[in-house]
């Protein structure tokens, strides 16, 4: 997910304060776990603000306090179904609900794995247009207007007890949509689950507990890739400042989201997304951001 045209661009977040790496770090974990697009607000936050971009390395390393945000909130089902799964396998018996759902999960992650390896040269390389401003906002409408169907249209009333293989790998081929800037892929994800009839609260759970995978290997991936581009001790340290900032976003983003669907639609996020997509085409059309 690094920006190959130079590793400046890639890296701007090193020429940035500790104090406004923090505040993106923020912006980041929250609307990295919101249906709201974290890739929007990393180009509109710091564009308001006067900030200089802080580059997609930053975006996509912040993975990693995404992970933290996902992992502390779920944490006992994480260990309920990785006990449950381990025990199975040595019981050898592969009919047991955890270890199917570990292993759908697990495969649901598949497709974004390969999408993402096999399109790497056309979403991530120099000048690529599906990482314009144009894009970005257009795909927070159509995301914008999906999620307003499902809300229109599904039923609400599944359980995550219900879940069956199909529904994973129909929400594993979802988060594909996250590859492109500006969908979002708790977006994505959310939207289909919902489209599959599951109750919003669930739907979110299912699109966490699926999206672990792919978050941590997206964020270990472009940690790697930062090692690799000689990323200094300064930069390692504001890098450090960010996902600490963001893990604790993101935890508090997932626990606020949660109670919010136990008791709410997913509206606000619908208008809050379409209003997003307007400004940035706007922001574009007047030239007040590249």
């Amino acid at each position: 997910m690094v920006d190959v045209c130079s590793a400046g661009s890639a890296m701007g977040f090193v020429d940035l304060s500790v104090g406004k790496v923090a505040v993106l770090g923020l912006v980041q974990g929250v609307t990295e776990l919101m249906p709201v697009s974290s890739s929007a607000h990393m180009r509109v936050v710091p564009a308001l603000l006067g900030w200089p971009d802080p580059g997609a390395a930053f975006s996509a390393a912040m993975q990693m306090a995404a992970l933290v945000g996902v992992v502390s909130y779920f944490w006992r089902d994480i260990v309920g179904l990785a006990g449950g799964a381990g025990r199975a396998v040595v019981r050898r018996d592969f009919a047991d609900a955890d270890f199917r759902l570990v292993l759908w999960i697990l495969i649901g992650t598949l497709p974004i794995v390969v999408a993402g390896l096999a399109l790497a040269h056309s979403l991530n390389g120099c000048g690529s247009p599906l990482r314009s401003i144009w894009a970005v906002g257009l795909a927070c409408i159509v995301m914008g207007g999906l999620l307003a169907l499902t809300e229109l249209m599904a039923r609400h009333r599944r359980e995550l007890g219900s879940i069956r293989a199909r529904d994973v790998m129909l929400v594993g081929l979802a988060q594909v949509g996250a590859l492109i800037p500006g969908v979002s892929r708790s977006g994505s994800t959310l939207t289909a689950a919902l489209a599959l009839g599951f109750r919003r609260e669930e739907a979110a759970r299912f699109s966490f507990l699926l999206g672990l995978p792919a978050i941590a290997l997206a964020g270990l991936k472009e940690v790697v890739e930062l090692h690799k581009m000689g990323l200094d001790g300064h930069g390692w340290m504001l890098l450090a400042v960010g996902i600490l900032a963001g893990g604790l976003s993101s935890l508090l983003a997932i626990w606020g989201l949660m109670r919010f669907l136990e008791r709410f639609s997913t509206w606000p996020f619908v208008i809050y997304r379409i209003a997003l997509g307007v400004l940035l085409l706007g922001l574009a059309a007047a030239g007040l951001i590249a």
